[in-house]
This record gives C-alpha cells, structure tokens and sequence, in this order.
C-alpha cells in the first residue's frame, strides 16, 4: 500500500515565492502526517541548499526564526546519484552521514525552480513519482506569454497583449512603447514568468509605464502588456485529475485595489488565497449558470490540451458590465493545494491529498510503460572511422588545390 511509502515535501527554493511556498508546504505536510504517511520535509533554502530535519515540518519554526537556516545548525543534504533509481536519495556529506530515500515527491514550491518544470525533470531523470502537472505542462503554464499563445491557438478568448525581452526593450523601446499605446487602455505590465502577482502593475498614466516596464524586468527577462478588464470579476476554476479531469465550483475573489496583489492574497484578513479571508470569497461565484458551465469547461479544455495532471488551477477575468470573459492564468501548483475551494466543491482536504498522490503513482505506472529505448546499428557500421574534418589531404585532392 502507498500509504507506507516515505513522501517527501518540497518547499522554498529561489524564487520570489520562498515565503508562500513554506505556507504551502508545511500545511501540505500536516495533511498528511494527519493520515499517517511517513513524511519527510525537504526545504530549499534561497540560495539552492537542501535541508532535512524534523524542525522544518513545522510553520512555526519559520514563523519565529530570528537567525539565517545556514547558520542555525542544520546539516545540508545532496543527492545521492547512485542511489537514485525510482526514487530519490539525500545523503548528508560528511562520512557515515545520514541518508534518507523519498519514494514519492510532493513539490509545494511556488515560482522558479519549481512550479515551472524544472524540479518534476529531476524527478522524472530518477524515475520517482510525483504530485502535480509534469514538465512541459508546468513550463507553458509558469509563462505567461507561451500561455497567452496556447489560448489563442485553442481559440480561448484572452486578453489583448504584447510581450518582449529585456534586450528587446533596450534596443526597441519607441516601437515597444508604440505597440503598447495601441492596446486598450488601461494595461497591466507583468513578469512572464512570476507569480503571487509579484512585480505587477497596473499602469493608467503613459507616464507610468516606463517604471512599471522597469520593475517587471527586474523579475524576468520577459515582460507581459496587456489590456485591462474593467468592471472586473475575478473568477478561479480547479481542476484534479489525470485522463478524466474534475472541475471544482467557481470561486469569485472580492478584492477592494486595482489588482488581486500579494497583501490580498496573503495578508490581508488572513489572505484569500490561504482560504482564511471568507468575507473575499464568494463560492460559488455570482454568475449566471450558462457563464458558469462555459467558463468550468473551458477549464477543463485548458488542462486537457495543455496535458495537465494532478491538480492546476485556471484563473479568469469576467466584465461584469459586457459579460465577457477572458482566460487569464494557469498555476500548475495552486497556493495551499487551494484546499478551501475543494472543501466548498465536496472534496476535503485528507481525500485531496490521497486522491493526488494516487494520480501521482497512475501517471507514474503509465509512463514506466513506455519504451525508453532503441536498437540500433548505427554505432556498429560507423565502425572505427573518425568523427569530423575529413583529412586535409582527401579536401586538397577533392578541391584540386594541391
């Protein structure tokens, strides 16, 4: 049974959502301690390290540290490249150094290193299991430009944009700012690839947009314009499953600033993405019941053609005024598993957490039947012979030049 195998939690990391993702994590590990799964917590420090001790499953350990984790005594861990083979091995350095082995992988890390493929590579290289959207899914989901074009091409309705580069701004700033003033205004300038709407801005004076641009390429290489709906409703879908997705109700976030910002999100009234600000969050949202299924389909479609599994969440823009709405966002790992939409949708937390770790090991058993190599002759008749430049005699000759 899965419920004996060691599940490692990961939260941290380097990414501007450090902070959410020890949230997310620590809640995730209570979970499941509650259903009696041996869990191991894996926290990522901001510069890359890798730490395991029995303080870290705590929020309260984070919430009261006062010195830096790398000088607070705790032992760093590496992987153990030999050991890895179906699961994943962290050993400490020193000899005689504890090792420990994870057999199934709960990434709870939000933003870079994360939440956009590149830890679920690591984890595919070892042939581990593990929770949530795989590596090219999460990749397009993490950038919001790739995004933008997936709907487009889908024929998803999604905002008026444009994207560009950091060098692209330096050597194209006039024409960058012309497209950007053809655009409906108001505009939204955002990191591509950022969540936590870390770095955004909305931008109603021309005199602002140079800041705004300026601050997003702090936090990206690549910068996100596009349009703003007005008269805003602020519409979320979840979404579980693998090749039969689920959908949750919709979730309508009621928010007073121009933007659904990080203090609305995470602070304020205890933050409506952790599910504690119940005055913010109306489910199901206030819409009429075709806009209602149009936009839960829509959803679902999304994590289908993307290739989602797991869980993802889907984020829309509803004008009130027109009734239109826009496909926004995709979050491959939503903030504290979005636990309180599900709870609302008839899913509890406990059943959740069992429920995606058995899509985990489904995707995983699915993909260890899949033919990983090839016979070939192909190194057999290239033989001895040498690799590159012909000989200088044999192109003297060829080119009668000698």
């Amino acid at each position: 049974m899965f419920n004996m195998q060691t599940i490692g939690v990961f939260f941290g990391s380097r990414s501007p959502e450090h902070d959410v993702s020890i949230i997310t994590g620590e809640f995730i590990i209570s979970g499941l301690k509650g259903l009696g799964f041996p869990v191991v917590p894996v926290y990522i420090g901001k510069e890359g390290e890798w730490y395991i001790a029995d303080a870290l499953a705590s929020l309260s350990y984070f919430t009261s540290q006062k010195q830096d984790i790398a000088t607070s005594g705790f032992e760093r861990y590496y992987l153990d490249l030999q050991q890895s083979r179906g699961k994943l091995v962290l050993r400490q350095k020193r000899m005689f150094g504890k090792s420990i082995a994870i057999d199934i992988a709960f990434p709870a890390l939000h933003g870079s290193y994360g939440e956009d493929g590149a830890i679920q590579g690591l984890f595919e290289m070892f042939d581990v299991p593990y929770v949530g959207c795989d590596v090219s899914s999460s990749a397009i989901a993490m950038d919001k430009v790739l995004t933008k074009h997936f709907y487009q091409a889908l024929g998803i309705p999604t905002t008026k944009f444009i994207s560009f580069t950091s060098d692209e701004w330096r050597e194209k700033k006039n024409n960058i700012h012309k497209q950007i003033m053809e655009l409906p205004w108001p505009v939204f300038v955002k990191p591509a690839r950022l969540g936590s709407s870390i770095g955004i801005k909305k931008v109603k004076d021309e005199n602002d947009l140079g800041l705004a641009i300026e601050v997003s390429l702090r936090y990206d290489t690549k910068t996100l314009v596009e349009e703003s709906v007005e008269n805003l409703m602020d519409v979320t879908c979840c979404i579980i499953g693998n090749e039969n997705p689920a959908a949750s109700l919709l979730q309508e976030s009621v928010f007073d600033s121009d933007l659904f910002d990080y203090e609305e999100k995470y602070l304020k009234k205890g933050g409506t993405q952790l599910g504690k600000a119940a005055q913010n969050i109306v489910i199901p949202a206030r819409l009429d019941e075709d806009t209602t299924r149009s936009i839960m389909n829509s959803a679902i479609k999304i994590y289908q053609e993307l290739g989602c599994s797991g869980i993802a969440r889907v984020d829309f823009l509803y004008n009130k005024k027109t009734r239109e709405w826009f496909a926004n966002e995709i979050n491959p790992l939503p903030g504290t598993l979005y636990h309180h939409l599900w709870e609302k949708s008839g899913v509890p937390f406990s059943e959740l957490l069992t429920r995606l770790i058995s899509f985990a090991k489904e995707r995983h058993e699915a993909r260890r039947a899949i033919i990983y190599t090839f016979a070939s002759s192909l190194l057999a008749k290239t033989g001895g012979e040498k690799l590159g430049h012909p000989p200088i005699a044999a192109v003297c000759k060829a080119e009668n030049i000698c």
